[in-house]
């Protein structure tokens, strides 16, 4: 039996740049999750008797989500719903699910590197045909839809079993269980050297992951410890947990610091990675070195045909407009493409759909290439593991050599996290506002050369996207960036982002902070920020 439920709209239920994401207590409204769930069917076409992939990070509240997405697909039409075991499914997973069997599309529930629990965050993201982000014209159309829908239907069945693996029928749909972690290990065993990291890790180097308490443990268990060999317990909090276990699942020097200085220490792992909630999201350490997310891109871009599965080379590079330069030289280098886009990772679609990218990330610890449509952060700690075997040579080393050859790109991103919002539009509007006056103007011996508000034509489908970030560029190649970010349940986050290029590798040797302290008093002196945020220090360098 189908329901037809009446309802009214929510405020707020417009998408940011990975879905709709709010605190657990905002979802389990009476016909919040289901109106949101409605205005995603009612804007697609052509999903009769199609696949839906459902899954997500485990995070509380998705156990009660997933079974309004099955009741709801059934009695919209869908003919089957693929779902992990558990409703487990990593971001990336759920991407490879859906490519491989063809499905229409998914909805992955997570908040990605956000805290989970009662009363933190969820969230809910449509994913389209090719595995990626649904765009932004979908997800316009969802928003606008939200605002006016008037019912919502479900089917009256019971709760589907999550646990078992296996098909039943639910209402006329087919339901499967899938076990979340057979494909995705299966594509990386592909993709990769499995006999030469697993020699090298039989040889005595030390890998340690920590999942966080979130989903990529049972992959990080399959591939690492069971396939490559590593000792048992080499993932760490390797448990997928409704809270993470208390941990902020956001693989940065703040909330991953316990793994970085057991990898620095003197008896420490050769080797340390971290992942956030989805598991799209990455960290890599080593002995004596952190390796900013990029710097990282660019490596794996440098030495891509190390792994088997881009032992032909790779056609071009994307990066989000925030994310340093380093890539764009190692592009020049190959004679390969290089492609600036918006912060999301949804606009690097086309480009791998085209094939004109196959190397893509994000400067907040997001890297992938075109395997799947989405970030994955176990796919870049199995090429850094790939790198090293091939190599033979330890991160530090590895990162110094490529900075020697190609200089040096010193970065770091300041977040000033949970920010009036007002206070964060207005910094932004002043900046939109002194950009013609800016050019020209000196800070100590930093004169600003341009200044813009970021805009995107795509070069495939030829659509625009503006007002992505306000670029401050200095004379000599240094920038400063602003932009507010489109993760946060709470307020506002407002991201700095600071970048200078060093070619000489006599200088390559300075602390970040240092290196970047005049650009980090410009971006200050220009964006007024603590005078307009009333914020004496970032919440969150990195």
């Amino acid at each position: 039996m189908i329901n037809i439920v009446p309802t009214t709209p929510f405020e707020g239920q417009k998408p940011g740049t990975s879905g709709l994401r709010k605190k657990v207590p905002v979802f389990a409204q009476t016909h919040y999750a289901e109106n949101f769930i409605q205005s995603i069917f009612d804007s697609l076409e052509g999903f009769a008797g199609q696949t839906l992939v459902v899954g997500g990070d485990g995070r509380y509240y998705n156990r009660e989500v997933i079974q309004k997405v099955i009741k709801m697909a059934a009695a919209n039409g869908f003919g089957k719903v693929m779902v992990g075991q558990g409703g487990i499914l990593s971001t990336p997973a759920a991407s490879n699910v859906i490519r491989k069997y063809k499905a229409f599309g998914g909805i992955i529930l997570s908040a990605s590197h956000n805290p989970g629990g009662p009363n933190e965050d969820f969230g809910i993201k449509y994913n389209i045909g090719n595995g990626g982000p649904a765009p932004e014209k979908i997800t316009n159309a969802v928003y606008a839809r939200s605002q006016v829908i008037d019912i919502y239907k479900i089917s009256d069945v019971e709760d589907v079993d999550l646990d078992s693996i296996g098909t039943l029928d639910i209402a006329g749909m087919a339901v499967e269980v899938i076990d979340p972690v057979a494909d995705y290990a299966d594509l990386m065993e592909s993709l990769f050297d499995f006999d030469a990291i697993r020699a090298m890790i039989a040889g005595g180097t030390r890998v340690v992951v920590d999942s966080m308490g979130a989903v990529t443990g049972p992959y990080a268990r399959e591939i690492l410890e069971k396939r490559l060999g590593a000792p048992e317990g080499s993932v760490r909090n390797a448990t997928p947990l409704p809270d993470f276990g208390g941990h902020h699942p956001d693989p940065n020097l703040v909330h991953a610091k316990e793994l970085y200085d057991d990898v620095m220490s003197p008896d420490g792992p050769d080797f340390g990675a971290a992942s956030d909630g989805d598991g799209d999201r990455n960290m890599i350490v080593g002995k004596g070195m952190f390796v900013t997310p990029s710097d990282s891109l660019a490596i794996i871009a440098a030495n891509a045909t190390v792994a088997p599965g881009y032992a032909k080379g790779i056609t071009g590079i994307a990066r989000s407009m925030p994310t340093s330069g380093a890539a764009d030289r190692v592009a020049e280098k190959m004679g390969i493409g290089m492609y600036e886009t918006p912060t999301g990772w949804k606009f690097f679609g086309n480009l791998l759909d085209a094939g004109m990218a196959t190397v893509c990330g994000e400067e907040s610890f997001g890297t992938g290439s075109d395997h799947v449509r989405e970030k994955d952060g176990l796919w870049a700690v199995l090429f850094w593991l790939n790198i090293l075997a091939a190599r033979k040579q330890g991160v530090a080393e590895i990162v110094k050599e490529h900075w020697a050859e190609y200089g040096r790109n010193y970065y770091s991103r300041h977040d000033y996290e949970e920010v009036d919002s007002d206070a964060a539009n207005g910094l932004m509007q002043h900046l939109r506002d002194s950009l013609i006056s800016l050019p020209g103007q000196s800070f100590y011996d930093l004169t600003i050369e341009a200044a813009d508000d970021f805009a995107y034509r795509d070069p495939i489908d030829e659509s625009i996207s503006e007002n992505q970030g306000i670029r401050i560029l200095f004379e000599g190649g240094s920038r400063v960036v602003f932009r507010l970010s489109g993760t946060g349940t709470a307020g506002a986050t407002l991201r700095v982002y600071v970048e200078r290029y060093e070619p000489d590798a006599d200088k390559h040797g300075i602390d970040t902070q240092e290196a970047l302290a005049d650009l980090i008093a410009a971006a200050d002196h220009f964006g007024e920020i603590k005078a307009r945020t009333g914020r004496d220090a970032p919440s969150v360098i990195t």
